[in-house]
């Protein structure tokens, strides 16, 4: 596994081998790092999307594949992508595709698909007002 923050730190990059086994400590990295941004809020919904994202790229790239996952803190929104490096459409997905109807996802010189979720920031609380300090008792 390998860890790339970004220099504004608003942005984390971790690559991967596609294991199932992978998913728990993906979903810790991400929770972890909404943490440190302060955005507890988050924590869940976040969790379970990227569970859903994984489990799509896991499908795609099997058990030799690798992922990216990459988590992105704008001023009023999170994302969170997931790349799968597969160079092409696996057989079960292709035929899938055929039997249901479903469009492929796009592809871009074999680098494989990406899937994303993007959660809205919640806005930071307001400071309240102004506390007053306790006069001291005379004396």
């Amino acid at each position: 596994m390998i860890s790339h923050p970004s220099a504004s730190g608003r942005q984390r990059t971790v690559e991967f081998q596609a294991l199932p086994s992978r998913t728990g400590q993906i979903r810790r990295i991400v929770s972890a790092q909404l943490r440190y941004w302060k955005l507890e809020a988050l924590v869940g919904p976040a969790a379970d999307g990227v569970t859903e994202l994984l489990a799509g790229a896991l499908r795609q790239t099997g058990p030799d594949g690798r992922c990216t996952v990459e988590i992105a803190l704008l001023l009023d929104r999170l994302t969170i992508s997931v790349r799968d490096h597969a160079p092409q459409l696996s057989p079960t997905h292709a035929m899938g595709a055929l039997l249901t109807g479903e469009r492929s996802p796009a592809r871009s010189g074999g680098t494989g698909r990406a899937a994303r979720i993007t959660l809205p920031v919640p806005a930071p609380a307001a400071p309240g007002p102004a506390a007053r300090p306790e006069p001291l008792p005379r004396a």
